[in-house]
């Protein structure tokens, strides 16, 4: 573990997340053991369903779900796909409920780098926004 510590330090809450990635390892062992598939990724101790998701997408495997992280979960209410929650879940489950299949590997990343980018927590960049003429954010600070 001491080894795996410089890598990760930066990572909120790592000497945890490093233990995970240790069970993680030794419970995998090689990448053709790394499973790809919503149930068996969130068995692993430390993987939820955000990155869940991300393994899913990287692996270009079926989409089972959105990416919901916290930019997504900013972005999608502004948007008007969502209501406003803080709960990634309920944000995801919103989501794939109006969204095409297949579009969910890749919409999650879109929102979430709009949100990066663009629609800032604060002082967000409508004048640029690529989607400002539909979006209910903008609309109200018009």
């Amino acid at each position: 573990m001491k080894a795996l510590i410089p890598h990760i330090s930066k990572v909120r809450n790592f000497g945890t997340k490093a233990n995970w990635i240790i069970e993680i390892a030794e419970t995998i062992q090689s990448d053709e053991n790394i499973p790809l598939t919503m149930e068996k990724l969130t068995a692993l101790k430390g993987i939820g369903r955000k990155s869940a998701n991300v393994i899913i997408r990287e692996t270009n495997s079926p989409a089972e779900g959105i990416i919901a992280d916290l930019h997504v979960i900013r972005v999608a209410p502004r948007i008007g796909l969502c209501t406003e929650t803080k709960d990634g879940n309920k944000v995801e489950k919103q989501l794939m409920q109006i969204l095409p299949k297949n579009i969910c590997n890749e919409i999650g990343m879109a929102i979430s780098f709009l949100g990066r980018e663009i629609c800032r927590p604060t002082n967000p960049k409508c004048k640029i926004c690529p989607i400002k003429n539909d979006c209910k954010y903008n609309s109200k600070t018009i």
